[in-house]
């Protein structure tokens, strides 16, 4: 099982060493070529728009083949990418998961924050690192909600697709890359 991490900004190196300490082989893409030699994606946290001057309309396109067909997950600016429509302000989505995402609703850098909160997964209350963290503003009908905060959603399922609004790569908390792992070797939904 091969899974790829969104390697051209943002904390990708963090979630490499999390798939690779749980067993996955990890590869870094930075060109949109290497989309078709991995079973999964990982998009991580950063700077969303700066993520998609990186892409280029290209690298976009490809990118959006790639998760609307095969698993994928991500965290804070990855979430903001696979949303269908992003707000604060509005900028184009990969429409891979039925979300609305404001982006930087929790504040600014100075109001990040760690918090301990329920899941919808075995194991109790996960750690939850918020950095300028976006919120989910709305969840479509098929759409699993496995995390909420304040009665918003901060982690949700859609088929083969995760999206966290908090960073999982930063805790020492393994659930959350273990449910994404399961998602890539079962080819669970769309």
């Amino acid at each position: 099982m091969k899974i790829g991490v969104l390697a051209l900004q943002g904390d990708f190196d963090a979630h490499r060493r999390r798939l690779e300490e749980l067993g996955a082989e990890v590869v870094l893409v930075r060109k949109p070529e290497q989309l078709d030699e991995i079973d999964g994606l990982v998009l991580p946290g950063g700077e969303s728009s700066t993520i998609l001057r990186l892409l280029g309309e290209q690298g976009f396109q490809k990118l959006g083949e790639f998760v609307r067909s095969k698993p994928a997950f991500g965290t804070c600016a990855g979430a903001i990418l696979l949303a269908a429509e992003v707000e604060n302000p509005a900028q184009k989505g990969l429409c891979a998961i039925d979300i609305t995402v404001r982006r930087n609703a929790y504040g600014r850098q100075i109001d990040s924050t760690i918090i301990s909160g329920p899941i919808r997964l075995p194991g109790g209350p996960i750690e939850q690192v918020y950095i300028r963290a976006p919120r989910i503003e709305r969840t479509g009908p098929g759409v699993e909600v496995l995390a909420e905060r304040d009665g918003y959603a901060v982690l949700v399922r859609q088929g083969k697709k995760m999206a966290a609004t908090f960073h999982p790569e930063l805790s020492g908390d393994t659930r959350v890359h273990q449910e994404f792992l399961k998602l890539v070797k079962n080819g669970e939904g769309n």
